[in-house]
């Protein structure tokens, strides 16, 4: 990308790891979130994360400074103008993510339009504005600062210039892209939601507890995280957002929501974020029930 700028809209947990990563990669990042008391958090937000990578050796300190200086926090979307990237990372509601695309469409009228989202169709998405072929999904996973995949989704109409300008930003983070076509789930959501449904209702029928469970994945097959765990960072309320998209958009049983998963959203049992999931959260520490 000629052009190293790059507006992020939604400053939550991925909006936040998104601009924060792509500031330290030394490209001019705005980032744009709606809600007043959440923005005014933002930019604090992000540098912690970068403090915390300085005081672990990952991150030089002259590096988080400089990147600093390329990050805006933005209370309108106006002044995102030039951007030669915009990347959406609001909650995972089909219809906010078309209104989000509608107004990048006009601001940013020779601007890559990118989503962020795990599970909803690009072509929709696209479908909100007059140049579906420049859309396209760019899907990072949590905590973006470190896990190494992004995965690019072509919708219907992208054409090859976007998917090359989007390969292009990905390596120039330091990441690894995967491609893939638009479907329900793409690749990555379809896989682990498929392994973390089952691990629910393994919880659910008393087969065994969820340590026990995510233990078996990481000692038997090697995975880094459990399902369980995973699905606590991740957020059991995004899961089950993306369980019933599934279940609606392949018609397939398999992935249709435990019971489990729909009661412990409605207690208010997210995960990580609220403190309780699958497990109890002290900080980045799980604790085992």
């Amino acid at each position: 990308m000629s052009n190293r700028t790059v507006l992020v809209i939604g400053g939550g947990t991925m909006g936040r790891g998104i601009a924060g990563v792509c500031a330290l990669a030394g490209f001019e990042t705005a980032v744009f979130e709606a809600d007043a008391q959440a923005r005014s958090r933002l930019r604090e937000a992000i540098q912690g994360g970068w403090r915390k990578a300085v005081e672990r050796g990952k991150v030089s300190s002259q590096a988080a400074e400089e990147a600093g200086r390329r990050l805006r926090v933005i209370e309108d979307l106006e002044e995102s103008r030039g951007a030669a990237l915009a990347i959406e990372a609001i909650p995972e509601i089909l219809e906010a993510k078309k209104e989000t695309f509608l107004v990048l469409d006009r601001l940013l009228p020779e601007a890559v339009l990118a989503s962020n989202t795990s599970s909803l169709s690009i072509g929709e998405l696209a479908g909100a504005t007059r140049r579906p072929q420049r859309v396209i999904g760019i899907h990072f996973f949590n905590p973006v600062a470190v896990m190494p995949l992004v995965e690019i989704v072509r919708g219907p109409a992208t054409s090859r210039e976007t998917v090359e300008a989007a390969a292009e930003f990905v390596a120039a983070i330091g990441k690894q892209a995967i491609h893939v076509t638009d479907s329900p789930g793409f690749a990555t959501s379809r896989l682990g939601l498929a392994l973390g449904l089952e691990a629910m209702r393994m919880v659910e029928e008393g087969v065994a507890g969820a340590a026990d469970i995510d233990r078996a994945m990481e000692l038997g097959y090697g995975h880094r995280m459990g399902p369980l765990k995973t699905t606590d960072l991740v957020g059991l309320d995004v899961r089950l957002s993306i369980a019933e998209a599934l279940s609606s958009g392949l018609n397939e049983e398999r992935f249709r929501p435990p019971d489990l998963l729909r009661r412990m959203v409605a207690e208010g049992r997210t995960g990580k974020k609220s403190g309780e999931g699958f497990y109890r959260w002290d900080g980045d520490k799980p604790v085992e029930k």
